[in-house]
């Protein structure tokens, strides 16, 4: 990490005053496989706490593996809390599984841009849950997910940029780092906050 901060600081300072003020950031890791994916489609356009309870009552529930989520009802899970929408999307992932349409160990051995074309055929499976999961299980050192409120609302904060695309061209320079610049940001807006989020 030290070789990532060190470039990102020589790039914008700002990053070094980050960790001046708030200590390094952790990099999140998660295990590859179905049940990451399903935790995050539960985390679309919702607290990471939040989904994070939903999860743990699908898992105190049932198994979560593809068999048991493609059979499990609407109302099993409307009771456990998930969405009408997001229940689709569990669903179509786990048929996907199913299916072989799928293969989520072969992803480890592709390119970011291969996992990408292969997940954004699913729907409910979007730009922001791809980037996340690139970075927390296929450890990719280099993304920006500019779908991640946290992170726009940061850059706007810090270096006053309000338009996505120009966020997109600005982080160009901290390539090919860009992930270890998304851990800083997140790492700025919680701390500010005060607070403690487990990845």
């Amino acid at each position: 990490m030290q070789e990532a901060i060190d470039f990102l600081s020589s790039k914008s300072p700002i990053f070094l005053e980050i960790i001046e003020k708030y200590g390094l950031p952790s990099v999140p890791k998660r295990p590859q496989g179905f049940e990451t994916l399903v935790l995050l489609i539960l985390e679309q356009q919702v607290s990471i706490d939040s989904a994070k309870a939903t999860f743990l009552k699908i898992k105190a529930y049932t198994t979560c593996n593809p068999e048991t989520m493609a059979v499990l009802s609407d109302e099993e899970f409307r009771s456990l809390g998930v969405s009408r929408q997001k229940t689709r999307y569990i669903k179509i992932l786990a048929e996907a599984v199913l299916s072989k349409e799928l293969d989520i160990e072969g992803l480890a051995l592709k390119t970011s841009n291969e996992v990408r074309e292969e997940l954004i055929k699913l729907k409910g499976i979007g730009n922001w849950t791809i980037d996340i999961y690139l970075m927390f299980c296929l450890q990719e050192p280099d993304l920006i997910p500019l779908g991640d409120i946290a992170v726009v609302n940061t850059i706007k904060e810090l270096f006053g940029i309000h338009d996505k695309e120009q966020m997109g061209v600005h982080a160009e320079q901290w390539s090919p780092y860009r992930s270890y610049a998304t851990y800083l940001l997140w790492h700025h807006y919680l701390s500010k906050r005060n607070r403690k989020i487990t990845f």
